[in-house]
Parts: C-alpha cells; sequence; structure tokens
C-alpha cells in the first residue's frame, strides 16, 4: 500500500506536474513526472470517463499498489502523476502494471536528457549557425 507520506494531496502539485513535467503516454494510463528535491509523491486521476465510483476505485487502489512498488527504486526527487484512461477499467493488473513500469521507464528517461542536455547559450557551436554578414567588395 502506498503509505501517507507518499501520497499527493495539493492541487498546486497536480497542476506544476501535468504542465511542466515529462509525459508519458501508454493504452491505460498517462504518467506525468517532475523532479522535486523530496520524498517522491504520488497523485492519481480517475476521472468518471473511467467508470462509475465502484470501477474508479477498483483502478485507483490497483494504481496505488503497483506505485508502491515502484517507490522501492524512486524514494527521493520526483513527483508523480497518474492519469488513468478509460481502457484502464477493463484492462488487467498484468496489463496496467507494464504500462505503469513502461511509461516509468520512458518518463525517466525524458528526464534525464533534458537535465544532461546544455542549454544553446552555453554550447560551444552556439551563434555559428546564423548566416555571416557578407563582406563588401
Amino acid at each position: 500500500m502506498l503509505s501517507a507520506a507518499h501520497r499527493m494531496r495539493n492541487g498546486a502539485q497536480f497542476s506544476a506536474t501535468t504542465r511542466g513535467g515529462a509525459r508519458a503516454g501508454r493504452k491505460t494510463l498517462v504518467f506525468y513526472a517532475l523532479p522535486y528535491d523530496a520524498t517522491t509523491l504520488v497523485g492519481f486521476i480517475v476521472s468518471k470517463a473511467v467508470g462509475n465510483s465502484v470501477m474508479r476505485n477498483k483502478v485507483q487502489r490497483k494504481l496505488r499498489h503497483i506505485a508502491a512498488n515502484s517507490l522501492s527504486t524512486h524514494q527521493h526527487g520526483y513527483y508523480f502523476v497518474v492519469r488513468a484512461l478509460p481502457a484502464a477499467a477493463t484492462a488487467s493488473f498484468a496489463q496496467l502494471e507494464s504500462d505503469y513500469t513502461s511509461a516509468l521507464t520512458s518518463v525517466l528517461a525524458k528526464l534525464e536528457r533534458a537535465t544532461t542536455r546544455e542549454p544553446a547559450a552555453q554550447r560551444p557551436d552556439a551563434g555559428t549557425s546564423a548566416p555571416q554578414p557578407r563582406e563588401e567588395l
């Protein structure tokens, strides 16, 4: 079970993660991640499009269990938000877990690429792509 210390409850945290973080979509869910300097927090978005309240709660419980397992390797440094898609209602636990793991791997790779990329102003070849003025003869 996902402990209370790892649950995201603040709307501003959800907004920051979904708007400014890296994203990866799969058949049953969309996964968002944003680097964060404290304990990893995980939030879930399960809308009425997924199904009635019983189905939404069932999907959310499955996702919480999957997230708790993944926190063993990512306990520190991220905001994670998982948005369940309507296909999650009929998906098996194994399918949800596969999509979650795949999306998590993809998002972390995107974040890694973004942090290792140098800003354009600091690159040694910055400015060489602009056309040089022609000399008059």
